[in-house]
């Protein structure tokens, strides 16, 4: 069956959200929508909804496609046919089969998700050929992102194609698509793929992990798997983790986790065989899980790492709890002579998160600081420190590893100083936070963005000339290391 009606209008009503102005351009296909006929069926008249694939490179271009009956370039696309699950469907379909791209090789954009980007009406000539007046095509058309950095080899349809290119915005043939490119630009479409997908790796803290079965039913993504609870970005999330809070609120209401601390990227894919990069948070918690309320999907239930290999889960998943597991090994061995297990805190002993920072300064005396990505979690679009959280290893060892993994630079341990200490707390409901920081004497190599979903820039700043938006605890750090101070509060009131 091709897309329903009611998909269709849904569709269209989610795009003249964003642009109202548009209503009366649409009256045609909004007629169609209110009619008997088939919306995409290519017989019905005098228009019918196509499907376009906007697809976009590193380089902010867009691919067109050379159209042997028109002469035209145009974004790859066509008719809907029957089993097109959705209209996205179709466009990917289109595109894969007209460019010889792979549905893997494209993921959505955080702009616009699985939104439209554009809904164009064009006239089309009469075919006497096949028998076609004259009518009029609603192309809806989607926005992907190439997962790779260069654009794969492309294998053309060639008894409709004739060739293929690559146009910068500026350049894209259609005149909406090209104003709503150019629009879009300036709020970071920029062809670099991110999460949009977030999700839950809830532990206990004493080896159980939390995993949700989900609905064996057509259009659910992994059906009948264990997996982790969580979801897709919405337009109205403000940040993934956001849209990890959103998600938990509505699949299982009675489950409140204080604190979500970015763990990992994983690779996944969609019902349509899209990439989907997710973003992954750890979360604690301990209660019954047959004790909540489940809104979506079968059950929830606890499981340990040595249950792994009997239980159907989503793909990945095994392999990133055994590396957690290992990251944070549960408490084992009898209670000590005050009664506690391994590993657990007296009572009244709250638990703090060690987090390792680097202060350089280079020839100019400089500091290195870092942007944050703006799906950040914590201090979205902020300079901060090149920073890690306090794993299982002494500091300095984490503070020479994620210099390493996050900016390529090579520190040597001797040559690292403890300079500054900050004790902070950002709110009562969260884990307070002790920031160590660190200055290397001397380094090797210059710095490198090496994981982009968590920084996007580095650039070396003045200590007089810092930008305005630094992470305020980072501020208060630079202002104590240069005062020759060694330690600062933040959050615990005033002094």
């Amino acid at each position: 069956m091709p897309p329903s009606r009611s998909h269709i209008r849904a569709t269209i009503e989610v795009y003249l959200s964003r642009h109202a102005e548009e209503r009366d351009a649409l009256e045609g296909l909004l007629a169609v929508l209110d009619g008997t006929a088939e919306p995409s069926s290519r017989a019905t008249l005098p228009g019918h909804v196509t499907c376009s694939a906007v697809v976009i490179d590193r380089d902010r271009r867009v691919l067109h496609i050379g159209h042997r009956v028109t002469g035209l370039l145009l974004a790859p696309g066509g008719h809907v046919e029957a089993g097109d699950r959705t209209l996205l469907t179709a466009a990917v379909r289109e595109v894969c089969e007209e460019a010889g791209l792979r549905p893997g090789d494209l993921c959505l954009t955080p702009q616009f998700l699985g939104e439209p980007i554009d809904v164009d009406v064009h006239d089309i000539d009469s075919n006497p050929a096949k028998g076609e007046p004259a009518h009029q095509h609603f192309d809806v058309r989607f926005a992907f992102y190439l997962t790779a950095g260069q654009p794969p080899a492309l294998v053309l349809q060639d008894e409709e194609v004739a060739g293929a290119q690559w146009l910068p915005y500026a350049d894209v043939r259609s005149p909406t698509l090209r104003a709503k490119l150019l629009t879009a630009e300036a709020h970071g479409l920029d062809g670099r793929p991110e999460p949009v997908n977030a999700s839950a790796l809830i532990h206990d803290g004493a080896g159980r992990y939390l995993l949700h079965l989900r609905d064996d039913r057509e259009g659910i993504w992994e059906p009948w798997v264990l997996a982790l609870l969580g979801g897709g970005r919405t337009r109205d999330d403000s940040c993934l983790e956001a849209t990890l809070r959103r998600e938990l609120a509505e699949e299982v209401p009675g489950l409140e986790l204080t604190e979500l601390v970015p763990y990992a990227v994983e690779a996944a894919t969609s019902v349509d065989d899209l990439a989907v990069p997710i973003s992954v948070y750890a979360g604690r918690w301990s209660g019954d899980a047959e004790g909540v309320e489940l809104r979506e999907g079968v059950l929830l239930t606890w499981c340990t790492v040595d249950m792994l290999d009997r239980l159907r889960l989503s793909p990945g998943l095994g392999d990133l709890i055994r590396r957690h597991a290992a990251e944070y090994p549960a408490a084992k061995g009898p209670p000590d002579d005050t009664g506690l297990l391994p590993g657990e805190a007296p009572a009244g002993t709250e638990p703090h998160i060690v987090g390792v920072h680097l202060h350089i300064q280079d020839g100019h005396g400089r500091i290195l600081l870092g942007l944050r990505h703006p799906d950040s979690a914590f201090a979205p679009d902020t300079w901060h420190f090149l920073v890690g959280h306090c794993e299982r290893e002494a500091a300095i060892d984490c503070l020479v590893r994620e210099a390493k993994e996050e900016a390529g630079l090579t520190i040597a341990p001797e040559d690292v100083d403890l300079v500054h200490t900050v004790h902070h707390v950002d709110s009562p409901n969260v884990r307070p936070r002790i920031a160590l920081v660190f200055q290397a004497r001397s380094w090797t190599g210059d710095p490198e963005v090496l994981e982009p979903d968590r920084c996007v820039e580095w650039r070396w700043w003045k200590p007089q000339d810092l930008p305005e938006a630094v992470v305020p605890y980072t501020r208060m750090a630079i202002d104590g290391i240069l005062r020759g101070r060694r330690y600062s509060e933040q959050g615990w009131g005033e002094r």
